[in-house]
This record gives C-alpha cells, structure tokens and sequence, in this order.
C-alpha cells in the first residue's frame, strides 16, 4: 500500500513550496490527501499563477474542502504517515499550537498530534515575535516539527526553483517514508 500523507497550504508566501511537496510525493507514490485554506488558494494564484490550483488537484489524490470538518483526514481512525503543512501561516501555526481545530487544516493537525504522527510545520514569517516563538514553542511541545523554509545556500542553487526542490525535498524527508532525495552536506573537501 502507498504511504497516505495529508499536505496543508495556509495563506502565508511560500505556496510554490507545498505545490512542489505535492509533485515530490505524487512521483514517489504516495497517497496524497491535500486541504488549501482560502488565503492560500490567493496566494498559490498570486505567487505561482493561475494554474496553480488545478496543478496541485492533478497531483493530489484528494483535494478536500477547508470547510469539511467530516473528512476522512479529520479522524484519528483514517491511517495515515504524516502531514506536512507548506506554507504554514503564523495564524495555522497558533490555531495548531493551541488545539483550534476550527477548520479542516488545524484539525487534520490536531489529529496527527494527537495520534502521535509526524507533523512537518514550515513556518513562514520573518522577523518573529515572542507571540510566534510561543507558539512555535507549544506546537514543538505537542510533538511537531518547526521547520522554517530556509535556502540551503552552501548547496549553491542556481534559481529560485533550486531553493523550493530543496526546501520541498528536505521537508518530505523528514516524513522517513522513502530514501532521501535532498541534496546533502558532504562536508569539507
């Protein structure tokens, strides 16, 4: 059976980014169950264009509704190997830190928490403060991962695109699912 994996897009910048996470999980066969919020469908128009949406759908195996608090990927009892929310707004990351699952995203959140599952949150904000380290802080606490979109620059990208397969790879990586795919440090020469 293919590993199922639920992918968040909430409204911050960086939707190429869980556009790319989409397309990595897709050619490597996972089950890819996605849920966009509002602003991020907004800002996947504005940041990648306006195929931007039915780009993600052709890749997903489910795209659900923000509004569907009854799907499948609301419920401990829907087995899945992770989540990754790409890119998560300080908004999702506060609703997801203090367990206000008022939408499909943060309640998929909750329950990988919950049931002890990964839960790969790139926190997209600069510069942070205390508010967002809190919750960062709270969200660790509760088990997820914080890992901020940042370029690996020693890696030497020669385009933006470099920076986003990077970054995309690097999160699907920490899902452990598949052999990683993520450039890698090989250290002084």
């Amino acid at each position: 059976m293919n590993p199922r994996v639920v992918v968040g897009l909430s409204g911050a910048s960086g939707a190429a980014i869980g556009l790319r996470i989409v397309e990595i999980l897709d050619e490597r066969g996972a089950d890819v169950h996605v849920v966009v919020s509002r602003a991020a469908e907004l800002t996947l128009r504005e940041e990648v264009g306006p195929d931007a949406l039915s780009r993600l759908r052709e890749r997903a195996s489910k795209v659900h509704d923000i509004d569907s608090i009854g799907a499948t990927i609301a419920s401990g009892s829907f087995p899945t190997r992770g989540m990754i929310v790409a890119p998560c707004s300080m908004r999702t990351l506060a609703s997801i830190a203090n367990c206000l699952a008022d939408n499909l995203l943060t309640r998929a959140a909750d329950v990988h928490l919950k049931e002890r599952r990964p839960l790969i949150l790139l926190a997209r904000e600069t510069p942070l403060h205390l508010g967002h380290l809190r919750a960062m802080t709270a969200a660790t606490e509760a088990g997820a991962i914080i890992m901020p979109p940042a370029p690996a620059f020693y890696l030497k990208p020669q385009s933006v695109a470099d920076i986003i397969d990077q970054i995309a790879r690097r999160a699907v990586d920490l899902l452990r699912l598949f052999e990683p795919t993520a450039a890698q440090w090989r250290g002084e020469v």
